[in-house]
């Protein structure tokens, strides 16, 4: 199965240090799986006729506003027409004011976090390719972000976080860590996890991405445009 994917890095607020650790992880899933991997920060890059080239589009630890309306116009477009979005830890901190994207998050924005720590994540459904390769916990150190609310009754929910496990979760019983929706003819797909530069050297984690990556790439990969690169 042969696609593109662009990965978006771009940054109107924090920046995090782990972004080109994330760029290189991705590029090389690429390489391992087949897969082209162009890296960007460039809002121009996001027009009709280039996404038309493209299966999945990433945006890694992206925070702020980093779309024009012309670009956000042909990335809703491009989900409109099958395309794939897969959002890395703040991407959680990207688009507030962007009423399609709060869709794609199912309005789970950022809103604060206790310090790095080590964590029990509870899988909730090994059928999906991102958590397939899970047991029945993960125990893994990262950031661990609570939203502006939970999202299981508008996604599929992956992953939660046992908040006994750790200092300082705010959500409950119910806090969602990585889910994906089908929506608006296409496919979304959000990990909160992706803080620490030592998260892209996790097998696991890799493989969460990369089957992140394949779901959202769904059926639009294989027979789209040109694959770059």
């Amino acid at each position: 199965m042969s696609f593109e994917v662009i990965v978006m890095t771009r940054t109107a607020g924090y920046r995090h240090d782990s972004i080109p650790d994330g760029i290189r992880a991705v590029q090389a899933l690429g390489e391992e799986h087949g897969f082209a991997v162009t890296a960007t920060e460039d809002g121009d890059t996001f027009t009709i006729d280039r996404l038309a080239e493209v299966a999945v589009v990433v945006f890694l630890n992206t925070s702020g506003e980093v779309l024009d309306a012309a670009a956000q116009r042909a990335f809703e477009s491009f989900i409109g027409a099958g395309g794939g979005f897969v959002g890395v830890h703040a991407a959680a901190t990207t688009g507030y004011s962007w009423p399609f994207y709060s869709r794609l998050l199912g309005a789970a924005y950022f809103t604060d976090h206790p310090e790095v720590q080590q964590a029990t994540l509870r899988v909730e459904d090994h059928d999906h390719p991102a958590t397939a390769h899970l047991g029945s916990t993960w125990t893994r150190r990262d950031e661990w972000y609570n939203h502006r609310c939970g999202v299981r009754s508008t996604a599929r929910v992956l992953l939660s976080v046992d908040e006994t496990s750790y200092e300082g979760g705010t959500m409950g019983a119910d806090h969602p860590h990585a889910w994906c929706v089908e929506i608006a003819g296409g496919r979304s797909f959000y990990t909160a996890g992706g803080h620490t530069a030592e998260a892209y050297d996790e097998p696991d984690f890799r493989a969460h991405l990369l089957g992140g990556i394949r779901w959202a790439a769904g059926g639009r990969a294989g027979h789209r445009g040109p694959v770059a690169g």
